[in-house]
């Protein structure tokens, strides 16, 4: 079993920067993939970023070049760090960690979500 807890969203205007941060606990954090996604509201939930447990990163068109998804597995953590905020980024946030239990067969385990807004 797996928790995770969000924290780092909040206000900020555009242009600015936010870093959320993903704290994970139970389980082997360092062979889990973590993927960041968002949902404004009366929109679906859209994948932001993925990381792997080699490290492997995917982005999003949308945010590719100003969001940098990274993991500390000493510390049992992972990061969106968002840059150049736009108003279309406003939305909440979660974390989700994959943890493999054979090569075919996973859980997805989801954080309680964060809000992030972006004022223009």
């Amino acid at each position: 079993q797996v928790q995770l807890v969000e924290s780092g969203g909040g206000l900020v205007q555009a242009g600015g920067s936010l870093r959320l941060a993903c704290a994970a606990s139970g389980g082997t954090f360092s062979r889990n993939d973590m993927t960041w996604y968002r949902q404004a509201p009366g929109t679906q939930r859209d994948l932001v970023a993925r990381i792997s447990s080699s490290n492997s990163t995917s982005y999003a068109a949308s945010v590719e070049g100003r969001f940098t998804i990274s993991r500390d597995n000493a510390k049992n953590t992972g990061y969106l760090q968002m840059n150049n905020l736009k108003p279309e980024d406003t939305a909440v946030y979660y974390c989700t960690v994959r943890s493999y239990s054979s090569k075919f067969t996973w859980t997805d385990y989801w954080a309680q979500g964060t809000q992030v807004t972006v004022s223009s």
